[in-house]
């Protein structure tokens, strides 16, 4: 939602909606246990007295513009990563901060928490940071295992305000008693810090068979990476920009974040907004399946393309206009920007892949792609023919799944590591398969893309 020309997440219309699933599951059957994950990097304020300070900015708002450079010039690239191991994106938790500095919010904020610990505070009490989380938003010292202090004070940042850290799996709490009224459940159902950024417990409902695999998590965003026992810290891994997020059980998602779905489904809402005939995504994906392939390709992780789609600048124009600049065939109708879409997607999964295999030493023998674009047929398709893997798509709804798991393990389930809890994902849920084709150049359309 904007104010003011601000973006805000409305979150408490989230917490509403929280309490009012809570209250439907109850409704069906006996309910054993909650656990929240959502997106990254978004935080809310508290005041002493534990109330919200304000809106929740996004992350997509552009108070950010411009404020990862002035931090990278005052701190240097290396340092940054050498203490966090993350990837530059200009909306970073650490970015959002600095962009707050001297605000009345920040300076009168005791505590700050990240989106999935807020509504864990509200229906619980309990304060702190789950880790998966908290190691995304570029205040975490990944080495250390702790809150990175000393960056946070050579950048002007009330460290303090950052609550304690908790791993995943570990109880928050019972329900507060005024929730568990509200919802119609007893006050002693537990609260479960689960890997509550959505692609740390994706990634455990990947349902994997060993540990040769890559993973993409997509959806609005893309996460395309591997599975590590530690981080990769070196100079390579800087310069290509890859993030070392934690995952559960004290594994890294060696990682890069890519724009993802979003571009499509902005090109969508905007092609709605205009009343274009058949927009509807899948007779879209079936034609664009027919069409030229690899006609168009761009840099789908171009920042022009992070904001939302708006009449005045929309999402399709902006494609049109990454093409032309880059010397591309312009694609004018639905159906080819929807085909560039996903030949770029396409190209960037190959370019990631390959990248994290090399950077970490490691030679994946298949493709998990899980999340709501595991269903894109097209998308699947064309990811094993650019990466030279077989694709294993699903399931749709990994980040649930892996949510549920460590849920059932906090809760005295036979889970005793992220073997068996795939093991179980893999038993339960068909996945599809495609193998990859010969005949198309991808290795020139990624040097198009340069």
């Amino acid at each position: 939602m904007r104010a003011r020309g601000s973006l805000f997440w409305d979150v408490l219309g989230i917490h509403r909606e929280t309490l009012a699933g809570i209250r439907e599951v109850a409704r069906t059957g006996p309910l054993h246990g909650i656990g929240i994950d959502s997106w990254a990097i978004d935080y809310g304020l508290l005041d002493r007295d534990g109330l919200l300070l304000g809106q929740v900015f996004s992350h997509r708002d552009a108070r950010v513009d411009g404020i990862a450079e002035k931090v990278v010039a005052e701190i240097g690239a290396p340092a940054l990563y050498a203490t966090t191991g993350i990837q530059q994106l200009p909306f970073n938790t650490l970015y959002q901060l600095v962009a707050a500095r001297g605000t009345a919010a920040l300076e009168s904020a005791e505590t700050l928490l990240l989106l999935p610990d807020l509504l864990g505070y509200w229906l619980t009490g309990a304060v702190g940071a789950e880790r998966t989380n908290a190691s995304t938003t570029q205040l975490y010292d990944v080495r250390a295992g702790a809150w990175a202090v000393d960056l946070c004070r050579d950048l002007g940042l009330p460290w303090g305000i950052l609550p304690p850290l908790r791993d995943p799996g570990s109880l928050l709490g019972p329900l507060l008693p005024e929730v568990a009224r509200e919802v119609g459940v007893g006050a002693d159902v537990p609260v479960v810090a689960v890997g509550s950024h959505d692609t740390a417990s994706a990634v455990v409902g990947v349902p994997a068979s060993g540990g040769d695999f890559a993973y993409i998590s997509s959806g609005t965003w893309s996460l395309v990476g591997l599975e590590l026992d530690a981080p990769v810290l070196t100079e390579a891994a800087r310069e290509a920009d890859f993030t070392n997020e934690l995952g559960v059980d004290g594994t890294v998602r060696f990682l890069k974040n890519v724009m993802g779905l979003w571009v499509l489904s902005e090109s969508l809402r905007s092609w709605s907004e205009r009343r274009y005939a058949d927009v509807e995504l899948r007779s879209l994906i079936a034609a664009a399946a027919e069409f030229a392939p690899l006609r168009t390709v761009v840099d789908i992780n171009d920042p022009r393309l992070l904001a939302p789609s708006t009449a005045a600048d929309p999402m399709p124009e902006r494609i049109a206009a990454l093409a032309a600049e880059a010397g591309e065939t312009v694609p004018h109708s639905p159906v080819a920007i929807t085909r560039c879409i996903v030949d770029s997607l396409a190209v960037a999964y190959r370019r990631h892949v390959r990248t994290a295999a090399t950077l970490a030493g490691t030679s994946p023998e298949v493709v998990h792609v899980v999340g709501g674009g595991s269903q894109n047929e097209l998308l699947c398709q064309l990811t094993a023919d650019a990466c030279g893997l077989p694709v294993l798509a699903g399931p749709v709804e990994a980040a649930a799944l892996g949510n549920v798991l460590v849920q059932g393990r906090a809760l005295g389930a036979d889970l005793p590591d992220l073997s068996a809890m795939r093991d179980l994902v893999r038993r339960s849920y068909d996945v599809r398969r495609f193998e990859p084709r010969d005949g198309t150049d991808w290795a020139a359309a990624e040097r198009r893309v340069g």
